[in-house]
């Protein structure tokens, strides 16, 4: 064990040490505990003020499996049952489904099992845990016939989204006995005999060494590093902002590779969504959901050539948002704007309201596409009236589900609720590509420990939640990436505590 490069003044040993402080990482150290594991340390590069990962960054919503009303009370015991309110049901079946479906089959079906399997059951965990969850109003329900209906399987979020995910996973995880050490960046594995059994860390600075029977890295993909993202997602992605901390930088990804580790999953693939076009490099804290821009399935997307490149109503927006973002950077300069009228303005999402939003408005299409910075106004004009001659009108439009109100003749159909544009005023907003999390990562087997290029366990290392490769391909249901990260950080907990 080459100890030279770190000070002996950080030598207390602990059971397990988990890299990274977000929703993967906290579950890893809860499980650990639960399974035995009486000296548990969380590291976080981070400062206390920003920690979290992209969980904190998130919205805190959940995907699980649940088969009816029952199964959503015992997670929330107050959760009344109404006539006017339809929580619907979201088997295992149409989990698994969705997970096959969005990645065009070529996610990892035993993890994609674990996943579902575990999903309900990990959910509960965490409530019995303290963490509060309630339902997601506004964002995935809509009122039909008096009824107000949940859709697309994403019925519940934490309490108070990603903010309170975090504070209150972190509050839970200290009350266990977890020690939490900000501002201490993980930078070398330390093997002996074969084993992880330390870490060398930057703690402010300073080169330093923790001792352990095991570690869980739970730090992030690499969607923070521009020249990563240019290596491995292609050219144009240096220019993408980043939607979540700027902390993810693959640092537990470098660090696993020294020792072999078996990259897996796609490598040249992220969730990546519509993003405000004047937003900052790097999201803030203040507004960060705000900045994305998520309802386009209401209205049409047009790029600099004032031509539309995607079918904005190919399915329920959980199963599109996440790839539609890599679009844009295929996109002459790498731009869009989202376009709406009044029918649809008042369904659009609190993040086009904000003061921030990159927008404009006009009482006619013409004014409009005159305001579009950068857009062919002409070629804008006749795309957006071309659409309009083309919807179909005999189809009623239901938000909920697919309705299957189109479009018929168009170089690119819209599939699923196309309204016409036309009721004044009429609104755009700027969008460029927002990068939330990349797809690539470590292999895993079916105890969370992390593989080595022939296949074998790299004995006391283990991976949860983005850091986890071959779940995610070409897309993502929306609330899975957090799913993802409570259910293998809770299995790397267990396994990893063995080790004490």
């Amino acid at each position: 064990m080459n100890l030279k490069f770190y000070k002996k003044s950080y030598m207390e040993k602990y059971d397990v040490v988990v890299v990274g402080s977000g929703n993967a990482a906290l579950c890893a150290a809860l499980s650990a505990r639960d399974n035995g594991a009486k000296k548990v340390l969380i590291i976080e590069k981070a400062s206390k003020k920003e920690a979290g990962g992209n969980s904190r960054y998130t919205n805190g919503s959940y995907r699980f499996a649940y088969n009816n009303f029952s199964d959503l009370k015992k997670i929330i015991p107050k959760l009344k049952q109404s006539k006017k309110i339809d929580y619907g049901k979201y088997p295992k079946r149409s989990f698994y489904d969705d997970m096959i479906k969005v990645t065009k089959n070529k996610t990892d079906k035993k993890l994609t099992k674990t996943l579902v399997n575990d999903s309900h059951e990990v959910i509960y965990w965490l409530s019995k845990k303290g963490l509060k969850f309630v339902p997601i109003k506004g964002k995935q329900s809509f009122v039909v016939n008096g009824v107000t209906k949940y859709w697309g399987g994403l019925t519940l979020e934490v309490k108070n989204q990603g903010e309170g995910l975090i504070k209150s996973l972190t509050n839970i995880a200290k009350k266990n006995g977890i020690k939490i050490k900000y501002e201490v960046a993980a930078k070398k594995l330390i093997k002996k005999n074969n084993e992880i059994k330390g870490i060398g860390v930057l703690h402010k600075g300073k080169k330093e060494l923790i001792l352990c029977n095991s570690v869980i890295l739970a730090c992030g993909g690499f969607e923070a590093n521009s020249k990563m993202r240019s290596k491995y997602l292609g050219n144009g992605w240096d220019k993408a902002k980043v939607r979540g901390t700027k902390h993810n930088t693959g640092d537990g990804l470098t660090m696993a590779f020294e020792h072999n580790a078996a990259r897996y999953g796609e490598w040249n693939g992220c969730h990546a969504v519509f993003h405000d076009l004047n937003g900052p490099k790097f999201s803030d804290l203040k507004i960060a959901a705000k900045y994305r821009k998520i309802s386009y399935p209401w209205g049409i997307v047009l790029n600099a050539n004032g031509e539309r490149f995607v079918d904005e109503g190919e399915d329920l927006r959980n199963y599109t948002y996440a790839k539609f973002g890599r679009e844009v950077i295929k996109q002459p300069k790498q731009f869009a704007w989202q376009i709406f009228d009044q029918k649809v303005r008042p369904m659009l999402y609190n993040e086009y309201d904000v003061k921030s939003a990159t927008k404009v408005k006009a009482n006619s299409l013409e004014d409009l596409v005159k305001k579009l910075k950068g857009v062919n106004a002409n070629k804008a004009l006749s795309t957006i009236l071309k659409y309009n001659q083309s919807v179909n009108t005999k189809v009623k439009f239901d938000p909920t589900i697919k309705d299957g109100k189109n479009t018929k003749g168009l170089k690119i159909n819209k599939s699923n609720w196309a309204n016409k544009i036309d009721k004044s005023p009429f609104y755009a907003f700027g969008v460029t590509c927002g990068i939330t999390f990349t797809f690539g990562g470590l292999k895993i087997n079916n105890k969370c420990e992390v593989l080595d290029n022939k296949e074998k366990p790299i004995k006391g290392l283990y991976a949860a939640g983005e850091m986890v490769g071959g779940i995610f391909y070409l897309n993502y249901p929306g609330g899975s990436g957090l799913m993802s990260g409570s259910v293998f950080g809770r299995i790397a907990g267990k396994y990893a505590a063995k080790l004490s």
